[in-house]
């Protein structure tokens, strides 16, 4: 079996480092039209003259999804394009701080790049796809979702409300052929983990792995492509824990 995309457009977020940007890579290599966001303006205008001169079938749009008007301006753009048969909404931030030493401006932030952003493309996307009486929505959760560890209270919250929502929209969406399934990676080296764990911590994270190693990317990616593919035709509403057997233990 091959996954093939051909003819078809992808939207993923926060799509310029990490998960996000092999999940893109994969989609494009595997034939889809692919449309990315980011939040760096230099770096959007310099992927988007490098995509146009090489003749790539992607395009991206520079977003903050903490900014209201930036948001409106995104989805005004979006609800232009035609056509759009598969979302994934990866974008996601985490500040680390105790419960007691947040800030409020963590809290409306967090959730609003980790948990109204993707509810705002489906709401949008929702539509079209039924239109097209196809679609694919695959919502970027993590094993903070299940388990969680101290200074996470607000990551952990939007991770847990991203499954909800998939599981209730799934419910909503499933007779227009629109699946959509929530992806819970477990401890992936990304910038976001070197940036929250040390070396140390992250050296003794993968002797408690039963895999005995952290993730790599796209070790996520493969699976976001098959429940997004035109191969998953009766798997929705779900959350794929992705992470070596680490929360099972």
């Amino acid at each position: 079996m091959k996954i093939d995309f051909k003819g078809q457009v992808a939207l993923v977020t926060g799509a310029t480092r990490g998960i996000g940007k092999q999940i893109a890579e994969d989609l494009e290599k595997a034939g889809a039209k692919v449309l990315l966001t980011g939040t760096d303006k230099t770096l959007i205008e310099k992927l988007n003259k490098q995509a146009k001169a090489k003749k790539k079938k992607k395009q991206y749009y520079c977003v903050d999804f903490t900014n209201d008007s930036s948001v409106s301006v995104f989805l005004q753009q979006i609800e232009n394009v035609p056509r759009i048969d598969v979302c994934v909404n990866n974008a996601g931030i985490n500040n680390l701080d105790f419960v007691e030493d947040s800030k409020e401006k963590d809290w409306d932030d967090i959730l609003a790049v980790n948990l109204k952003g993707p509810y705002l493309l489906t709401r949008l996307l929702a539509r079209k796809m039924k239109k097209n009486r196809y679609g694919r929505i695959i919502n970027i959760s993590s094993i903070m979702s299940i388990v969680s560890r101290p200074k996470r209270s607000i990551y952990s919250t939007t991770k847990a409300g991203i499954v909800g929502f998939t599981k209730a929209v799934s419910n909503e969406l499933a007779g227009h052929r629109i699946l959509v399934n929530a992806v819970s990676p477990g401890i992936i080296i990304t910038d976001l983990t070197r940036k929250n764990l040390t070396d140390k911590e992250r050296r003794s994270l993968a002797r408690q792995i039963p895999a005995g190693r952290l993730g790599v990317p796209s070790e996520i990616s493969s699976v976001v492509l098959f429940l997004a593919s035109k191969l998953n035709t009766y798997l929705t509403g779900k959350n794929i824990v992705v992470d070596g057997g680490f929360i099972d233990i």
